[in-house]
């Protein structure tokens, strides 16, 4: 038997397929104009000839980054905050959700936690007191400083925890009778089955730290410890064409402070790019799969 679709579905499938694509295009178009830009010469790029092809394909801007050991230093200390501040973020995250997420009759004095936690979300120390903290306990102008003065998000954290309290309870009523601890309810039934927000979480975990630059400008003493963003931030502006080498004076010849900072922003911007595709799926993934129906 053949389905034939009204005119209505039809209608609706190609107004969708429009729309869809047209959204698509307004993420994707400017980056295809950042990365032309990047790639085209300087008198193309100043005179604002370059749309979505490269006009007088150069690859200097990316030479000049690439061969700057500040540029390969910073990167290499932004994929060591990114590693270190996710890891200790996600294991603070989980280990405070799952307690929270319990009842107060399984959890004495819960709420007076939870609003602990949450005042801190509309409130803060300010930018001096936090600087004064960071200071105080030795972590200027280590990599630890701009990782733990921010180790808990509280709104990742009451995330999680709204995630926690909609596992079906049979699944942890099950698990107990078999003799789980709470360490083995949480690594073995809530954390498998809370894939899609642990995914979720962990891009937005590590999208703050990778664009994270004014605290490696506040908390680093020396532009040798700024991770890339901070350092990217810096660069433009730090070009002084009297104090560089002939060489450097050379290859800026044919670099524009406009190719410059759109290499800068495409490279900044593309780490992600690269992450996103392998934690989009958790987005749309049930946590029904496998589990109890209530």
């Amino acid at each position: 038997m053949v389905y034939k679709q009204s005119i209505g579905r039809k209608l609706f499938v190609v107004v969708n397929g429009f729309v869809l694509t047209a959204v698509m295009l307004l993420g994707v178009l400017p980056f295809v104009h950042l990365l032309a830009i990047s790639l085209s010469s300087n008198s193309a790029a100043m005179a604002a000839e370059v749309k979505l092809w490269p006009v007088g394909f150069t690859l200097e801007a990316y030479n000049y980054l690439a061969q700057k050991s500040e540029f390969l230093r910073s990167l290499g200390i932004s994929a060591e905050r990114v590693a270190l501040g996710t890891a200790v973020n996600m294991l603070l995250v989980v280990i405070t959700a799952y307690p929270l997420s319990k009842s107060n009759a399984q959890f004495k004095y819960r709420t007076a936690y939870v609003w602990f936690f949450a005042v801190t979300m509309f409130f803060g120390g300010g930018l001096i007191p936090t600087y004064i903290v960071v200071k105080e306990t030795g972590l200027l102008n280590t990599i630890w400083a701009l990782i733990l003065p921010g180790a808990l998000s509280v709104w990742n954290m009451v995330m999680l925890l709204n995630f926690f309290r909609n596992v079906p309870k049979d699944m942890e009523e099950a698990a107990v009778i078999d003799g789980a601890s709470h360490w083995a309810l949480l690594w073995k039934v809530y954390l498998p089955v809370s894939l899609p927000a642990i995914a979720t979480i962990v891009l937005f975990t590590v999208v703050g730290h990778w664009n994270s630059w004014f605290d490696g400008i506040l908390y680093m003493n020396s532009p040798e410890k700024y991770p890339l963003q901070s350092y990217l931030s810096t660069l433009v502006t730090s070009i002084n064409k009297q104090a560089i080498s002939v060489e450097d004076l050379k290859r800026l010849e044919n670099v524009s402070e406009k190719t410059l900072r759109t290499a800068q922003i495409f490279l900044g911007a593309l780490p992600i790019m690269l992450v996103y595709p392998f934690l989009q799926r958790y987005f749309i993934k049930g946590i029904t799969v496998g589990s109890v129906k209530e």
